[in-house]
Formats: C-alpha cells, structure tokens, sequence
C-alpha cells in the first residue's frame, strides 16, 4: 500500500486551485469539466479538491465541512520550502491568514502556520534537518 492523495472538500474547486497556485505556486495538473474535483501537481502526492456536493454524493454529509471562521480541523497540509518567511509572507499577501509567523524549533527547523481561505491549516516548514 502507499499514500495516493489527499482530498480537501471545498466550497469551491476553481478557487480552491487559484488559491493555492497564488499562494504556494502549485499548478493545476487536473480539473473535472464538472469544476467538482481538481488536482494540483504538488510532487509524488497528489492535493486534490473536491466540492462540497461531493462530498455529500461520497459521504452522505458524514463529515464535517471546515469552516474558516471556526478553530481549524484537528489535520494540517504541510508544504515544505527552503524560504519559510518568503512562502508565509506571499501566502498571507494573497489572503490566508496568518496563524504563526515563522520561527526556529529546538531542531533547527522554521515552521509558521497559515489556514487557507477554505479553512485548512497548513504549515508551511523547512526541510527537517536543513
């Protein structure tokens, strides 16, 4: 078995891509015709979006949708960058919200945290032992 993807349900898969492109520079490798499911090329795992209505067509409304004024779900995306501060900075200009700013952890890595404006928390981290 391996990890294949991760699939964010979202108001809106078209803004979910533009986001993350004008956010982490991440292209988008898929888009249904139906604008209800996407994928971005972000290295072997694939980040994908699908919409809300699909998530109730998958799951019946069995989970609970993440509301970006509430506190963020218990997961968090983490996009490693040898430019923590630079990603943080360019993430918030483009409208994510600032959660931590970056910092150095006891090991030497630089972590900040944003949330998507779907509501996702996303660390933004410097390669672990670099």
């Amino acid at each position: 078995m391996k990890f294949g993807y991760t699939i964010v349900y979202v108001s809106s898969v078209t803004e979910a891509l533009t986001f993350y492109k004008e956010a982490f520079g991440f292209e988008t490798r898929f888009l249904h015709d139906s604008n209800q499911y996407g994928e971005l090329e972000t290295g072997t795992t694939v980040l994908a979006f699908a919409s809300h209505a699909m998530g109730e067509m998958n799951l019946g409304g069995q989970y609970q949708k993440a509301d970006p004024n509430a506190a963020p779900l218990g997961i968090e995306l983490a996009f490693v960058t040898d430019d923590v501060a630079s990603a943080y900075a360019k993430a918030v200009a483009v409208g994510a919200t600032p959660i931590k700013a970056p910092i150095e952890k006891p090991w030497g890595q630089v972590v900040a945290y944003v949330r998507a404006k779907e509501g996702s928390l996303i660390e933004l981290c410097s390669p672990i032992g670099g």
